[in-house]
């Protein structure tokens, strides 16, 4: 037997010893709670154990463990999975980790090169898991900068200055760079290819399906930011979509679609129609999306430039937010003109009207949708009123921080609104699109993914344990900076990370998620 650990309870989750009269010992037990498995359908009371971060049984009788986890009348799910987390610093982890989520990757925009990331990451103790796929626009803007890409979010700020990598089209010899250079990030362990097509939409069609041929020569997926955002036509969203699906029905790959209802704008109805006729003929992409009527970009992002940008975004001013307040009209020239690569809050939906809340509705809740929160760097404006990446290990975080309020309340709010309030979602149906449908997404090319997203004996121990009456998302456009509540337990990797809802500061338990098979 191992030596019992004795921790306080706080709150609502009482942590008790463990006595010796149940059925086998294990590192941690939950008993009591509500398990849901959205593989198996289980749905009901059960004892979970944790062994050597894995678990080790679930049961309808109790078990002996060293820690104890009394978890009555909450939820107990496998570990939230977002594949769309810009953020990734120990602070936009920590603020991860409260509203459930045990494994955050940066998909989408990925970064180049792909093994200096991972050394970086692996030396900061991180609470949960990590990875990122390999960056394509990392290796335009170096290509058309002839110099070579850092694995850093200051080097694609820095490049917003610049239209030849957003508009040019790659000569031969560009393009051959720009390929290897993102064929090397696949060879180093790049959990796929990330397009961040609407940052650089001058692209040829023959670059974007180089792309999606080399995806496929690999198996991995791609993950497009689709190169177009407009209700209208030409360069439509619509169009933008048709683009992605007919790259995957010519060449096989799975192509991911990224945040469909920001790229979608009002024609969601339609771009999810057109996803839906792909999936029907067996054309093999995913999509995603997030509960937030805004989204957050930089503010010299191509999709804000030309003469009729207004009228393509259905935009002016006020529907930029720059930190707490919308911007004026002055204010948004001077910015896209000395400080373009400043991030901001883009409104491109009302929550508060009837029919926007629909068309947002639409995104979360169709079946062939997962969860993620395409959640943003948390900033600070320095002496001289320049927006900086905060990238400390304070916690709570800084009070003079902001981002847009997915970073911190997507999975949160997904519980409170669409499942508890509203009832729109049940509460399987959500779990499912925030672990399973994630974990699903990238299994057949990561096989790590294959031990997560799940409740069942022998996978990874990444489990959340929550209140269904009170989980909650705290943060807004106004003051993001609130961790989400109602979150009692997670473990990562059979680690503990939040405790009686508060943070374990010293937890570092994250692993990185990466591919191991290179050609």
């Amino acid at each position: 037997m191992k030596p019992e650990r004795t921790l306080s309870a706080i709150g609502t989750l009482a942590v008790l010893v463990a006595t010796a009269t149940t059925a086998f010992a294990n590192d941690i037990v939950i008993l009591n709670g509500r398990v849901i498995d959205p593989e198996t359908g289980l749905d009901a009371i059960r004892n979970v154990g944790v062994e050597d971060g894995r678990i080790s049984a679930i049961s309808e009788f109790s078990l002996e463990g060293d820690t104890v986890i009394d978890a009555k009348g909450h939820v107990v799910s496998p570990g939230f999975i977002d594949l769309h987390a810009h953020g990734q610093s120990i602070g936009d982890y920590r603020m991860q980790a409260m509203q459930g989520v045990t494994t955050a990757l940066e998909l989408e925009s990925g970064v180049l090169p792909i093994a200096d990331w991972y050394d970086s990451q692996a030396a900061k103790n991180l609470p949960i898991n990590y990875g990122a796929a390999a960056g394509w626009t990392y290796g335009r803007i170096a290509t058309f900068d002839n110099t070579d890409p850092l694995a850093t979010v200051e080097f694609f700020q820095a490049a917003q200055a610049e239209n030849d990598w957003k508009m040019d089209i790659a000569d031969q010899d560009q393009s051959e760079r720009i390929l290897s250079l993102v064929e090397q990030g696949l060879k180093e362990g790049g959990l796929g290819i990330g397009v961040n097509a609407g940052y650089a939409p001058g692209y040829g069609q023959k670059e974007y399906f180089a792309l999606a041929e080399l995806a496929n020569e690999y198996g991995v997926a791609t993950f497009t930011h689709v190169r177009y955002a407009s209700n209208i036509e030409p360069q439509s969203s619509f169009e933008a979509l048709k683009e992605l699906i007919s790259n995957a029905a010519i060449t096989g790959a799975h192509m991911h679609i990224c945040h469909i209802n920001s790229t979608s704008m009002a024609d969601i109805e339609a771009t999810l129609a057109l996803v839906e006729e792909a999936m029907d003929k067996g054309i093999n992409i995913t999509v995603e999306a997030y509960p937030y009527g805004a989204a957050s970009t930089v503010v010299g992002a191509a999709m804000f430039t030309g003469p009729d940008w207004r009228d393509r975004m259905q935009s002016t001013a006020e529907n930029f937010q720059l930190g707490q307040d919308r911007m004026t009209e002055d204010q948004l020239d001077d910015y896209q003109e000395n400080k373009p690569g400043t991030f901001i809050t883009w409104h491109f939906l009302d929550e508060s009207k009837a029919e926007d809340l629909a068309k947002l509705d639409l995104s979360v809740t169709h079946p062939a949708t997962l969860i993620a929160s395409d959640a943003t760097f948390w900033s600070y404006f320095d002496d001289k009123g320049n927006i900086q990446t905060y990238t400390g290990d304070e916690w709570p975080l800084p009070d003079n921080v902001f981002a847009h309020p997915r970073s911190a309340g997507t999975f949160s709010k997904v519980l409170r609104s669409y499942v508890r309030e509203r009832g729109v979602l049940s509460m399987s149906e959500a779990i499912r699109k925030m672990s399973l449908m994630p974990a699903q997404t990238l299994e057949d090319f990561v096989p790590q993914m294959r031990r997560k997203g799940r409740l069942q004996v022998g996978m990874d121990a990444d489990i959340v344990v929550f209140d269904p009456e009170t989980v909650s998302d705290r943060a807004n456009y106004e003051n993001a900076n609130q961790p989400a509540v109602g979150v009692q337990t997670v473990l990562v990797n059979g680690g503990f990370v939040v405790l009686d809802g508060a943070l374990v500061l010293d937890a570092p338990h994250g692993q990185p998620i990466r591919r191991t098979q290179t050609q």
